[in-house]
């Protein structure tokens, strides 16, 4: 199978982990040792964030007023957070994962964002999802997920809630709405 990297997986309806349900994965990673994405629709409510994580670095009153909301990137590395963002912003810890998207986990993005000289779009995730070895491929075998090709308009702009219900009746799957945040 080729590199999914810059694509989204869309999970499809019989996934009813509560990590992965209607969720829209953005792969950044994959390759033959696996792969690794960030869940890029759904939100934590801001109260939870303040009560879930007190000592993260992006708990800032300043930086909340900024970068609000957060996402729930993955059940892996919760503590962690990264930024997935246009590539219109690089650092020396910059990952490009396509022509239109790159990646960020330090918190010089933090600052550049607050100062006005940070990415055009962007989102804060916290956590990240991981797949194994060929365990991506299986899933998708199995007819857990669907992919396709995503713009930035896509990714960062639009209501979270209602891209997963777009994602799949891209596909001629209709679905019933319903609520896209954490918490």
């Amino acid at each position: 199978m080729a590199s999914m990297k810059g694509h989204i997986l869309i999970s499809m309806p019989h996934l009813t982990d509560p990590y992965f349900s209607r969720s829209l994965v953005f792969i950044c990673e994959h390759d033959e040792n696996g792969a690794m994405g960030l869940i890029m629709n759904k939100s934590f409510d801001d109260k939870v964030v303040k009560e879930v994580f007190p000592t993260l670095i992006i708990n800032d009153e300043a930086i909340n007023e900024v970068i609000s909301p957060m996402y729930f990137g993955g059940p892996v590395s919760l503590e962690q957070g990264f930024i997935l963002h246009s590539s219109d912003y690089v650092n020396s810890d910059t990952l490009q994962v396509t022509e239109e998207f790159s990646l960020t986990s330090n918190s010089a993005v933090i600052d550049a964002i607050q100062e006005g000289q940070g990415p055009q779009h962007f989102k804060m995730m916290l956590g990240y999802a991981g797949w194994g070895e060929g365990q991506l491929e299986r899933e998708i075998e199995n007819g857990d997920w669907l992919f396709q090709e995503v713009t930035l308009e896509f990714i960062f702009m639009g209501n979270d809630s209602e891209k997963w219900i777009s994602a799949t009746q891209s596909f001629g799957i209709e679905m019933a709405p319903t609520t896209g945040g954490l918490a």
